[in-house]
């Protein structure tokens, strides 16, 4: 009986120090992360689980789907993830896509978020959703739609399967399926 009893509590502790060790290398990968602590409320990313819906705002005639929406109490953080860059300040590009995913979720909840997300592969950008950026945004959308009435931009590729997902194809006169 003794021998047994040394047994079972020799696995049980190995089994708590294994946790424990497993407990802080999460947290230390976290940390490293730049991300908060924080429930994943949405994801985008199909090694996770099946793609969410797009966010779709008519009033800004604008689609899209973060790679991640964390969830910090009341707050809701929008996270875009580009693995592959490196960069010591976001890309120009990226803070505007970042901030049309705070224009769509405050479209959503009725609250715009304080700030979002950027991921490169070395470092986490935190970016204030201010009322400039807000503008900015605002105005690069008009500009944009304003040389796509002028051009009118042409499909960019022959897949079926995208053409069925995307987010825009009820307006699309190009659709393939």
């Amino acid at each position: 009986m003794g021998t047994l009893f040394s047994g079972a509590f020799f696995i049980a502790f190995a089994i708590t120090l294994l946790g424990l060790v497993l407990f802080f290398w999460a947290q230390r990968q976290l940390a490293r992360s730049g991300l908060p602590q924080a429930q994943v409320i949405y994801t985008d990313m199909e090694q996770w689980r099946k793609p969410e819906r797009s966010f779709f705002s008519h009033r800004y005639q604008l689609v899209g789907k973060p790679d991640f929406v964390l969830q910090q109490g009341n707050q809701l953080i929008p996270v875009e993830v580009k693995p592959r860059r490196t960069a010591i300040a976001p890309y120009p590009s990226d803070i505007m896509q970042l901030a049309a995913y705070c224009l769509l979720l405050e479209e959503h909840t009725g609250t715009p978020p304080t700030y979002g997300l950027l991921r490169y592969q070395n470092h986490t950008f935190r970016l204030s959703f201010t009322s400039a950026l807000r503008q900015q945004l605002l105005q690069t959308l008009d500009d944009m739609r304003s040389h796509n009435a002028s051009y009118g931009p042409d499909r960019s590729h022959q897949e079926p399967a995208r053409c069925q997902a995307c987010g825009v194809r009820y307006a699309c006169d190009q659709k393939l399926a």
